[in-house]
């Protein structure tokens, strides 16, 4: 009897970062997308995963990283905040020229800090690695990320495995590539997470038993939280100096981030001679709640991006 035992072509095992993405669909725009690809497995975890998304061009173009915020225990790569809808994060992207990567990581109760900022760098490492399957430009890569994707994007612009050791670049999925970008566009992220550590929790619209989300990043014991906090923050790097461009954008009104950790991130890149570019919005709350800026912060970030990738 002819076995009907499903074969490796069938199953498409094992999947990337173990072998190339699979191919893309082309939509009636004439964006080409690759939906749910695997960067990294670790045995135990989900399997992270990536979207891609490559606007019609006769060439490899640049790629933006999208890193999801949710306080590094919640958030889908598949959604931007509330108050940014889809289409206008995409389609601002897209119709810059510019690939759009959107990643998920490890939130943190399934693995604590550095656990994030491994698979955002495995996730570099990977589209790296691909880039001439996906169309994407390998030396022309930049991050974007919002609230707990800020801090993760900073630290992608700032930790360099070269300088900084191998324990903050992880060794998931891909590993002979390099995990650099070219720029960096933070929205409302932590810079210094042991300034958090003094404040009191803000009020969050969550259940009462709802984990502290800077403690639950940290994990460990109590005894190595503050020296943990100082590992984890993106200022720890920032006087390095070497930094790629960065453009912050933070709320004045904001009562959970407070602008301030903006601010001292600016003040510290400014200081080691890094181009940063630090945008107030004024009466704006996280995420941008009451604001009316946000099609235009969109717009300034992609530019910002695109003059720099393109350059």
């Amino acid at each position: 009897m002819t076995s009907t035992a499903p074969t490796q072509l069938d199953t498409g095992w094992p999947p990337p970062p173990f072998r190339a993405p699979t191919p893309a669909v082309t939509g009636t725009d004439g964006v080409r997308r690759c939906h749910g690809l695997t960067y990294a497995t670790s045995p135990g975890y989900r399997p992270r995963l990536l979207d891609v998304h490559v606007p019609p061009a006769a060439g490899p173009v640049p790629a933006v990283v999208w890193i999801h915020g949710g306080g590094w225990l919640e958030g889908d790569r598949r959604y931007p905040p509330p108050t940014v809808p889809v289409e206008l994060l995409h389609g601002a992207v897209l119709g810059a020229g510019l690939a759009l990567v959107s990643v998920d990581y490890r939130h943190s109760l399934e693995a604590p800090f550095p656990a994030q900022l491994h698979d955002v760098k495995a996730a570099i490492r990977y589209v790296r690695h691909h880039a001439a399957d996906l169309g994407i430009d390998p030396e022309r890569i930049g991050v974007w990320g919002e609230s707990a994707g800020g801090h993760l994007a900073a630290l992608a612009g700032l930790v360099r495995a070269g300088t900084h050791g191998s324990g903050l670049e992880g060794a998931e999925g891909v590993r002979e590539e390099d995990s650099g970008v070219r720029a960096v566009v933070d929205w409302y992220g932590v810079s210094d997470i042991e300034a958090i550590l003094d404040q009191p929790l803000p009020p969050l619209p969550v259940e009462p038993s709802y984990p502290d989300p800077v403690i639950t990043l940290l994990g460990g014991p109590e005894s190595e939280r503050r020296e943990r906090a100082r590992v984890a923050s993106p200022v720890t790097y920032a006087a390095d100096g070497g930094a790629p461009p960065f453009l912050l954008i933070h709320g004045r009104a904001d009562q959970v981030v407070p602008y301030s950790q903006s601010e001292v991130l600016a003040r510290v890149l400014t200081d080691a001679g890094s181009d940063v570019t630090l945008r107030p919005v004024e009466g704006a709350d996280h995420i941008f709640l009451g604001s009316a800026e946000v099609p235009s912060i969109v717009a300034h970030s992609v530019e910002f991006l695109r003059g720099h990738l393109t350059a």
